[in-house]
């Protein structure tokens, strides 16, 4: 099994990155601020003015250690990754799979079959932990109608009604979002999806949340030797990485969805670290930021049984070992792609 390795989050403007022997060394104002062994790393995400040394990319491209960078707010600039891995066999067969609409479809339902089933189960833990509130009997009928959606996709469908469905139960989870918010609803409110710009607090929180599993899940099938560009359930397009994007769908409610609720209803953060730009956009200020990054990284720490493998094993690995099951099933070693269903 793969070791769960440490992602090195940079948000300091400024900082420089370079190579120092078998290390990572950050500085900032030409003063030594961190060495971070390379063998440690997984991947290294940078937050906007940081830069890094050429010597340093080499290295990381030798080790399989995935570069990003991102502007201040969590938004995807670039991404700097070393020769491609695994068998060109297997991308090969991603490709071919990917044109095939009836195999793109089974893959999709697959993943979207999870991605319902995960966002009910957000909304029955909800209903579990506040019995007596009085949105509870709008969050139960939210989870009626997302069971029958996976009824509708327990057999064979088109792609496109596959897709239909998928936006069908992200209208109906969202519509009750709001009510999964049980502290500082001054501060923290919800009223529709905005990405490009967030346009309030929560938008804001599941935004940078998004981008950093899409680091994660892109690095994860990079890995294995799959395409982070070419997917099954989202649309190839230029820059986007579509099969990154089908993998997370698995994941937004138990790494993005989940932790940003438990962030916001213990308190944890608080709306005083969110400001609004001339633009209408949220922003989150640096000392929030760092607060949700130390959290999404405990959270990976964290165990789960996997209900496929019949085994416990980091948050942080599902991306790994989902990629790991995908790319076992386009080589034909699985008679289907096992989704992640979280219990």
């Amino acid at each position: 099994m793969r070791q769960l390795l440490n992602t090195l989050f940079v948000t300091t403007q400024g900082a420089y990155l370079s190579r120092e022997g078998e290390a990572v060394l950050v500085r900032v104002e030409h003063e030594n601020k961190l060495r971070v062994p390379i063998h440690t790393l997984g991947g290294i995400v940078c937050f906007g003015q940081v830069s890094c040394s050429p010597p340093l990319m080499e290295l990381c491209g030798d080790r399989n250690v995935a570069i990003s960078f991102l502007s201040e707010q969590g938004r995807f600039y670039a991404r700097v990754q070393g020769p491609v891995s695994g068998n060109v066999l297997l991308r090969r067969e991603q490709y071919r799979r990917a044109d095939i609409e009836v195999v793109s479809s089974e893959i999709a339902r697959a993943v979207v079959i999870a991605k319902i089933a995960n966002c009910r189960t957000v909304l029955l833990r909800a209903v579990r932990d506040r019995p007596d509130a009085p949105e509870v009997t709008a969050i139960e009928a939210a989870s009626q109608r997302l069971a029958r959606l996976l009824d509708e996709l327990r057999r064979p469908a088109p792609l496109e009604v596959v897709r239909g469905r998928e936006g069908d139960a992200a209208r109906t989870y969202f519509e009750v979002f709001d009510h999964l918010i049980a502290a500082q609803k001054e501060d923290f409110y919800f009223r529709e999806r905005s990405r490009r710009p967030p346009l309030d607090n929560v938008n804001a929180l599941l935004s940078f949340f998004y981008t950093l599993l899409a680091h994660d899940v892109a690095a994860a099938l990079e890995t294995v030797g799959l395409d982070p560009a070419v997917g099954f359930l989202h649309r190839d397009r230029p820059g986007r990485p579509s099969l990154a994007l089908d993998l997370m769908e698995e994941f937004r409610p138990i790494f993005a969805v989940r932790l940003a609720l438990s962030l916001i209803n213990r308190q944890q953060i608080r709306g005083k670290g969110f400001r609004k730009t001339e633009s209408g956009a949220v922003m989150m200020d640096d000392a929030t930021r760092k607060e949700v990054l130390v959290a999404y990284q405990k959270r990976k720490q964290e165990e789960i049984q996997h209900p496929f493998l019949n085994e416990k094993l980091a948050v942080g690995l599902l991306p790994h070992v989902q990629a790991m099951l995908l790319a076992r099933y386009l080589r034909g070693d699985l008679d289907g792609y096992p989704p992640f269903f979280w219990k």
